[in-house]
Order: structure tokens, then sequence, then C-alpha cells
């Protein structure tokens, strides 16, 4: 069981940074083009600043995403080191209750991506539910993320990364 978690774990990690790159590579690309455009030409693409708008939110929430795995939450910090003996039911029982949370917000992101879907962008002709989907998805990839982290928090394993490591040491 541990090891399909694991796997759900890692593939989710793995799809989200390549979402992360991804955006974040296309969105630099255009806006450095349109720039260079408005300096050297004195024109600029039409489109330029409607695709990052696009996939800015699935930049964020694949962001957050990542951010989950790595318990990158100052309040989860700050409170499991207060925690003494009843640490593990605290956590398993607030886990359970982000998860729930998570995935009611996927679920309430459904109906306003298909209603945001008749909202076309003026240029691209994009349906609006590409930006709301990023939303519903991602809260739906956070409830699955939390509850991979569940058996980790009732066994009280603190898993610590190297790059989690090198950035408490530096203070973030």
């Amino acid at each position: 069981m541990n090891a399909l978690i694991q796997a759900v774990d890692s593939a989710i990690a793995w799809g989200c940074r390549v979402v992360l790159y991804v955006t974040l590579s296309v969105v630099f690309v255009i806006l450095t083009i349109n720039v260079g455009l408005r300096y050297i030409a004195g024109t600029s693409i039409a489109w330029a600043s409607e695709l990052p708008e696009l996939l800015f939110p699935w930049m964020i929430m694949a962001g957050v995403v990542i951010a989950a795995q790595h318990g990158s939450h100052i309040a989860v910090v700050l409170v499991t080191q207060k925690l003494g003996a009843s640490r593990r039911w605290v956590l398993a029982a607030g886990s359970l209750i982000v998860a729930a949370m998570y995935g009611s917000l996927a679920w309430m992101a459904v109906p306003v991506a298909q209603i945001a879907h008749d909202e076309k962008t003026p240029i691209l002709h994009v349906p609006g539910s590409v930006s709301v989907g990023a939303l519903a998805l991602g809260f739906g990839v956070l409830a699955v993320v939390t509850l991979c982290r569940l058996p980790r928090v009732w066994n009280d394993q603190r898993v610590v990364s190297a790059q989690a490591a090198e950035a408490m040491a530096h203070g973030a």
C-alpha cells in the first residue's frame, strides 16, 4: 500500500513540476519577446497578454501542490512544534479535514468551470473554463496529496529532504 501511495505522490510531483516548468518558461519567453518587440519595433504581439493570464493559474496551482508535498506551510510548522503526545491525532484529524475541504473546493469549482466555459478570451477565444479548471484540478490533487501524506503524519515521520533542510538552514 505504501508503494502505491508513494507512486501516486511521485507521479503528482512529476506532473506538477512539468506544468510549472513549462508554464513558467512559456510565460517568460512570451513576455520577453513582447518587451523586445515593443522596444525594437514599436509594436507588440496582440495575444501576448492573454496567454500568460491563462497559464498563470496553472503555474500557481502546480506550485501550491509542490509546496504542499514538501510541507512548506508556516502554520503546520508552528502548530507541530507546540504539540506534545497528541500530535499524531491532531495532525491526522487536521489532514482529513483539510483533504475534505480541498475535495469540496474541487467539487464546487466544477460548476463554476461549466459557467465560465461560455466566456471566451477576446483574442484567442479560449474558454474561461481553462483557468477555472486549473483550480478544480489543483484542489483535487491537493486533496490526494494530503491523503498521501496521512500515513507519514500518523506514523509521525518527519520527512526532511536535502532541499528542505537547506531551506530551513537559510531561514526559509
